[in-house]
Formats: structure tokens, C-alpha cells, sequence
């Protein structure tokens, strides 16, 4: 019956619940009067005369005040202490009025001055038992309702760990049992009857009240010692999330829908390199500036990064229409919040298409390119070696010939580190683009385009990455599948590539390969365990038989390389900004390229797989022939 009554009410339309609580409230202000009366007069009151203005002067003046402080707005069920605050505020203003009321006209209202003090401090409490009495009726009927998603420690109990704590109070999602803090000061002391405990203590205090979650309530935390307390918790069996954004806590909603995954840089487990803001925008602001591949992973990020530098116009390129649609759309939704005037537009076309590039860069004649669309899978391409060359290398060379031919100034390729002695054909087609690159920028003199490229690891997060899908697999309960125990990869994220890629092309001259300093490279293996043991499960194996999530290898695919490198060569150069390098790396001149692209041009257009790796394995250092990879897999595969 209770629930029922309780979801009538809050399916009422928003209008009928402002008038219910009005005319409690007009309710509240006369039975606040009659005891103030009451009390007053020492006896049971019994309105004679003009007594009864009175009773209605509280009214019509407690309902003016309280809409001007906005009482009638707030949410009862997410009220807290503004909510408070904001009513004893509205009610002294109320009994400022009543008073000077009183003292005008007390004689003629036959009344004690006195009431005008009295009445108030009265409907004061009556009025915030009322707001308290519908705030728990109504959050704590949905919260018995509910099923609590786990017990909740909390690690911080700073401003924004308690205001979780609060508002989970409220939805009940989960259940806070604890603070953890590193302040001694804050330890074995209680917040709003919550316990805060050391982190020192998190394992017996997880396994003595039953937690099944940790969350990092650190905004101000450096990522420094966000890694060092993830590291810590990781032993723990307990899922570690991290908080939503301040303005989810402002509002005073906070439920299991709103905590994220640990962030991408979490897992990263190192800083992000930090970007230089006089390298970012210096090339950027004014500029018409054209990204290809802009529905991707790479190319989305790059042009989020570049709305924010203020460029004059924003081309965006893409072959693929859902992709350019949900980019033009986030960046029109972007550009009007932050009241940017940057003119969008979307231009369909693949980069295959050397007409398209060409009427492309002649009708909008941009300032800078950033040549980000590529396929990037390596098994795929190694099953399509033709579509990959023929995107990859002469889509580049399209593209940056139309460049050329209209004056672009800059023209900056996304590469990868697998362009680096390649044992796969994608990787290879990457370097090839790249020596694309390198001899039209030998063949360029006086101020023509500036061609240069930024070769960078793996992604976290992109289109293909590994994080996302080992976290698709622990969604489903595993296993987690890694394809050789000993592959390691350098990662970053999204924004850290796309800022990579903007901070080069500032500091290109023409013909260099910029390279991240990504420190140390990761093994895969390690990455899926720590994701495992940071969701509160247990890696199975055959140590730990009674584990949750087994790790499986599946064997190298065909073309995939143990280990990855970001350089060719030896000694690479510094920079302006001390975490890019400079790569030194051979290339053929434009006469000898232009010769091995041709043989290359007639195989892929013939489907032509033999021939295609013959010319890659004659002109690309360090590329392995497919004989080479399968002795590669077989020793691999060998028990």
C-alpha cells in the first residue's frame, strides 16, 4: 500500500507537487500561529475578532518569501543541508515582515507584539520536520525497494567523498561503510557516522564488514599517487572504481550508474604527458584546418583538441557516414556550449579518391592537414594486403599531393610503431607512407608544404584497442585472451596521441618523424591481470585454480610482432618539448620512390599479394616476408 502511495506521488506532475507542498506549507503557517497563540496566552486559543487576519497575514506572507528563495523547487527526496540553510534564511525574512506587521498593527489586530517573534520560531521546525519527514518517506521507501549494489568504502574523505557518501545515503545504490584517508588526523574519527579508516588497514577492514567496492573520491589527486593507490588495492578483492564528475555530485544524485570504470590513464600506469599550451595553439587559432579520418578514434580526438585552439574553420573528412555524423554532431553540441564561432563542415569522401582530395583542397584551401585516416588492424590488412596499400600509401600520397597542389602549409601524418622493421603488411605500408612523405619534402623548396609525421604506440581506448575488449570479456565472465604471454606494446591515450600530433606539427620544419618518449612498454599480460584483479576478481590459473577470470593464450596472429619499437635508427634528436623526440630514419628520394611505387601501384591494383610483399620486403628496412613470420608462429605454436 505504502508503495503505491509512493509512486503516485512522484508520477504527480511537477505543478501538482509544488501546489501539494504550498498548501502544506499555508497548512503549517496556521497551526504555527494558533500555538504561538496558545503559548502566548497560556491557554487553548480561540480566534475572536480581528484575530483571524492574523491567521491569514502568515500565509500570504510565508508563501511569497518562500517561492523568491526558490523553496518550491527543490527536490524533497535530494534535499540536504542547503536545503536547510535556504529555509531558515526564507523563514527569518518571513518573521522580519510578520514583526514589523505586528508592531504597526498589533493594536488593531487585538494580538501581542510578542507573536511576531514567537510565530516564526515555531514554523521554523514545523516546516523543516515536514521537508525531513518527505525527503526519508520518500528516498527511503525507493531505497527499500532497491537491492544495494554492494557495500561501498570510500577512499578520501575529503569535500568530495562526503558528498558521495550523502548522496548515496539518499539513492542507496550502494551502501557506505567506510572512508579511507591518508590524513592521520581524519583516522578512527566518524563523518556523519561513517568510520574512516587507514589505508593501511583496507584489507582486514574489506574482509571484516564485506566490501565489494572501493571508490576514489581523489578530484585533486596527481596521477602520481592515483597509480600508487591502485597499485595498492590491486591484491584486494574488490572493485575499484573511480568517481563521476563534480557536477553528478552537485546535484545530489549519486548512484551506481554514475561511478566509471577506472580511467584510461589509471591503467596507463604512468603520468600522461603533460602538452605544452604555446605548442598547441600557436599553428591552430585562425586557420582553416582539414582532418581526414575525422569518424575515428585518432581523428575524432584531433579535432576536439583543435575546436578548443579556435581555428576558423574545421573540415572534416571521412569516408564513413555514421562516423563523420557523430562527430559533426558532438562538435556543433561542443562549439555552442563553449561558445566557440568555429564554421564545421563534413565532407564525405575517401582519400582512394584523388578528384575528391583535389576539389576538396581547392574549394576550402586549408592552412593545415592531419592525415589521420589509415587502416590500423593488423590481421585485417594482412588478409587484404591490396585495399591496405592502396589506402594507406596512396591514399597518403593523394592526399598530400592535393595538398601540395593548393598550398596547405602544414600537412602532418598519424603513424604508428609498427611502422618500425614491420613484420606485417599494415606496418609496412606505414612506413611507406611515411618515405611518401620524407621525399616530397626533399623534393620541397621555398614555401612549399611542410610535411611531416608522428609515429606513436598503442592506443588505450581506440577503435581495436585491447582495453576494450578485455573489458567486453570480463563483462561477460571471461576468459581474457592475450595472444602470447612475452607481447609487450607501448601505450597512451587518445588525448595524449591527438595532442602528440598537434604539438608536431608546430615544431615541423619539413621531413621529420616525431616519436613520444612513452616510457616503459607494458606487457599485455600484465594490463588483462591488473584489469581482472581492479574489477574485484581473481586471475585462475593453475596457481590459483579457484579463481574468477582465466587469462587464455590464443597464439600470434598472423603478422603481429612480440615486441613493438618507436625507431628505426639510433640517437634520435630532442625537441622543444622534452617528452617528443626526433627521429633520424633513411629514406629514398622522390626519382627512386617513385619507381618502386609504380611495381607497387600495378600489384595492388592486380590483387597481387606476392608481389606486393616482394616490393615492401625490397624498399621497407626490416620487413619480414611471410616465409619469416611462419617459422615465427611455428616455434611460437611448438609445445
Amino acid at each position: 500500500m505504502a508503495e503505491a502511495v509512493h509512486k503516485k506521488v512522484l508520477a504527480l506532475p511537477r505543478t501538482a507537487k509544488r501546489l501539494v507542498v504550498i498548501g502544506m506549507d499555508v497548512l503549517l503557517s496556521v497551526m504555527a500561529t494558533w500555538i504561538a497563540y496558545t503559548l502566548r496566552l497560556d491557554t487553548p486559543h480561540v480566534p475572536a475578532g480581528t484575530q483571524w487576519l492574523v491567521y491569514g497575514l502568515a500565509p500570504l506572507l510565508a508563501v511569497p518569501v518562500f517561492i523568491r528563495f526558490g523553496l518550491y523547487r527543490a527536490i524533497f527526496r535530494y534535499s540536504g543541508q542547503a536545503a536547510l540553510l535556504a529555509t531558515t534564511q526564507a523563514v527569518a525574512v518571513y518573521a522580519a515582515l510578520l514583526s514589523v506587521a505586528m508592531l504597526l498593527w498589533g493594536a488593531w489586530f487585538t494580538s501581542p507584539r510578542s507573536l511576531g517573534l514567537l510565530q516564526p520560531l515555531v514554523f521554523l521546525p514545523l516546516v523543516a520536520i515536514s521537508r525531513a519527514t518527505a525527503r526519508f518517506w520518500l528516498a527511503g521507501l525507493a531505497g527499500r525497494a532497491a537491492v544495494p549494489a554492494g557495500r561501498l568504502l570510500i577512499y578520501g574523505a575529503g569535500m568530495a567523498g562526503v558528498q558521495t557518501a550523502a548522496g548515496l545515503a539518499v539513492s542507496r545504490g550502494f551502501e557506505p561503510v567506510g572512508f579511507l584517508d591518508d590524513d592521520p588526523a581524519k583516522v578512527g574519527r566518524s563523518i556523519n557516522g561513517i568510520n574512516v579508516f587507514s589505508p593501511t588497514q583496507v584489507s582486514a577492514v574489506v574482509q571484516r564488514l564485506g566490501v565489494t567496492d572501493i571508490l576514489l573520491a581523489l578530484p585533486s589527486a596527481s596521477r602520481e599517487r592515483r597509480n600508487e593507490i591502485i597499485a595498492s588495492l590491486r591484491e584486494v578483492p574488490v572493485h575499484v572504481r573511480t568517481l563521476p564528475g563534480l557536477a553528478d555530485l552537485a546535484s545530489g544524485r549519486v548512484s551506481v550508474q554514475d561511478f566509471r570504470e577506472l580511467d584510461l590513464e589509471d591503467l596507463l600506469g604512468r603520468a600522461a604527458v603533460k602538452p605544452q599550451p604555446e605548442l598547441l595553439g600557436c599553428s591552430l587559432a585562425g586557420q582553416t584546418v582539414l582532418v581526414s579520418g575525422a569518424g575515428g578514434s585518432i581523428g575524432s580526438e584531433l579535432c576536439r583538441q583543435i575546436v578548443m585552439e579556435r581555428p576558423r574553420q574545421l573540415l572534416l573528412l571521412d569516408h564513413g557516414e555514421f562516423g563523420l555524423y557523430s562527430t559533426h554532431h558532438e562538435l556543433l553540441a561542443l562549439c555552442r556550449v563553449k561558445g566557440y564561432q568555429v564554421e564545421l563542415t563534413p565532407l564525405l569522401g575517401s582519400i582512394s579518391n584523388r578528384r575528391r582530395l583535389d576539389a576538396v583542397c581547392a574549394q576550402y584551401r586549408p592552412d593545415l592537414v592531419f592525415h589521420a585516416a589509415a587502416y590500423k588492424h593488423v590481421p585485417m590488412v594482412e588478409c587484404n594486403p591490396a585495399e591496405g596499400i592502396i589506402n594507406n600509401v596512396f591514399g597518403t600520397l593523394n592526399f598530400a599531393l592535393a595538398a601540395a597542389d593548393a598550398g596547405v602549409k602544414r600537412f602532418v601524418l598519424v603513424s604508428t610503431d609498427k611502422a618500425v622493421r614491420p613484420t606485417n603488411v599494415m606496418g609496412a605500408s606505414k612506413r611507406l607512407a611515411e618515405m611518401v612523405l620524407q621525399a616530397l619534402a626533399e623534393r620541397v623548396t621555398g614555401a612549399g608544404t611542410c610535411f611531416s609525421m608522428v609515429r606513436f604506440g598503442n592506443v588505450l581506448g581506440s577503435s581495436g584497442s585491447v582495453v576494450p575488449l578485455f573489458r567486453e570479456q570480463l563483462t561477460h565472465g571471461g576468459p581474457l585472451t592475450v595472444t602470447h604471454a612475452d607481447v609487450t606494446r607501448y601505450f597512451m591515450t587518445i588525448p595524449e596521441a591527438a595532442q602528440l600530433v598537434l604539438q608536431a606539427a608546430a615544431m615541423a620544419r619539413g621531413g621529420e618523424v616525431f616519436v613520444l618518449d612513452m616510457g616503459d612498454p607494458v606487457k599485455i599480460i600484465d594490463l588483462a591481470r591488473r584489469m581482472v584483479e581492479l574489477s574485484g576478481l581473481k586471475v585462475k590459473d593453475d596457481h590459483h585454480p579457484e579463481g574468477d577470470i582465466e587469462i587464455v593464450i590464443t597464439g600470434l596472429r598472423p603478422g603481429e610482432k612480440l615486441y613493438e619499437e618507436l625507431l628505426i635508427g639510433d640517437n634520435p634528436a630532442p625537441t622543444s618539448h622534452p617528452r617528443i623526440m626526433k627521429a633520424h630514419e633513411e629514406f629514398m628520394n622522390w626519382a627512386q620512390l617513385s619507381a618502386v611505387l609504380d611495381r607497387l601501384q600495378l600489384a595492388a591494383v592486380d590483387d597481387d599479394a606476392q608481389t606486393i610483399k616482394q616490393v615492401l620486403a625490397a624498399c621497407v628496412q626490416g620487413y619480414h616476408d611471410e616465409a619469416i613470420n611462419e617459422r615465427r608462429f611455428a616455434e611460437v605454436r611448438a609445445p
